[in-house]
């Protein structure tokens, strides 16, 4: 008569201690933990493959990081399976892959595409985002198990928070992420098209703006304010050549051809990535022969007051006319 196992408890299997040979407690159902010599405890299956008749173990997870209730879970589970004529590795195997293809898991190689074709701080922006709210809540979820409503649930947290513009961009990266998913053969369909459509858009709050009648008045506030030489001429230089912020403030001398009046910005630093040239008028190289002497033996045309090796802050010049008074 076969000797029934003694079912395992937590205190059992935290008082067993290790010997110089591995050994093995029974918990019944063909589960046992096995003791190693070092100390450390696995969860072992014991079956019979009905294919081969052969008796075969099975790994399912180190104590305590899966517990006792956990560990009958998963033999009760697979016990079903042996039932069925299923060989639980098999089974094991499919799990394990599947749950490779999280969203996490497929965001990450996603993101590393997306850094191709994105600028470095929208990058970052990008998977701050993702980090902030979505990962924590769906991170692990099986990208093939993902549903709208569970993922309309977790952005709302941000939603929650006002950042409309947020949550209509995160819902756009989220569908990018799954056509990536999509293309790559790991998802079969898209449960989150339309997802932005459960939140209100956005609303459009206009920049102001300043009728060409006023700048003059602007531009002699501007030079006889108190604002720094360098962010004045930055200032009057983007306004001048007509350019992002970023451009501007990151404007080099070896883009600049004086002799042909001519600013050549490389693609890497267009937001488009397309080479974009800009034709200097005389004030504008008037603005530069004032600053040959400040920055000309440097690589930036305006450089940092606190790191002169790099660039000035692309808001440099929207904060010094923010900033009230300029006078």
């Amino acid at each position: 008569m076969p000797r029934i196992a003694t079912p395992l408890t937590d205190t059992s299997i935290k008082q067993a201690k290790k010997r110089e040979k591995e050994y093995n407690l029974s918990d019944g159902n063909g589960l046992h933990l096995r003791v190693k010599p070092v100390g450390s405890k696995l969860w072992i299956l014991n079956y019979t493959n009905r294919a081969t008749g052969k008796r075969s173990n099975l790994g399912l997870g180190t104590y305590p990081a899966v517990s006792l209730a956990t560990a009958r879970k998963l033999t009760q589970e697979y016990q079903t399976h042996i039932a069925e004529g299923k060989d639980p590795k098999s089974i094991k195997a499919e799990k394990l892959n599947h749950l490779k293809d999280t969203l996490e898991s497929v965001a990450r190689i996603w993101l590393e595409k997306k850094k191709q074709v994105v600028k470095p701080n929208y990058h970052r922006k990008i998977e701050s985002c993702l980090k902030s709210y979505i990962f924590p809540k769906l991170g692990d979820t099986p990208i093939t198990e993902l549903s709208a409503k569970q993922t309309i649930e977790v952005i709302h947290a941000a939603y929650n928070d006002d950042k409309l513009e947020t949550v209509k961009k995160i819902c756009r990266w989220l569908n990018e992420i799954m056509t990536y998913a999509l293309n790559s053969g790991i998802a079969f369909n898209n449960p989150l098209t339309g997802i932005g459509k459960a939140f209100n858009p956005p609303k459009v709050t206009h920049l102001p703006t300043i009728l060409p009648i006023e700048l003059p008045k602007l531009m002699h506030t501007i030079r006889h304010s108190s604002t720094k030489q360098v962010t004045r001429i930055l200032i009057e230089w983007q306004l001048h050549t007509m350019v992002r912020p970023s451009e501007a403030a990151g404007t080099r001398w070896d883009e600049i051809d004086i002799e042909g009046a001519l600013w050549t910005i490389p693609a890497e630093r267009m937001k488009k990535n397309i080479l974009h040239k800009v034709p200097l008028s005389p004030e504008s190289l008037k603005l530069l022969e004032i600053l040959k002497p400040i920055s000309g033996h440097r690589e930036f045309v305006f450089p940092s007051d606190r790191n002169p090796r790099n660039p000035t802050n692309s808001q440099t010049a929207n904060r010094a006319i923010c900033k009230p008074p300029l006078n």
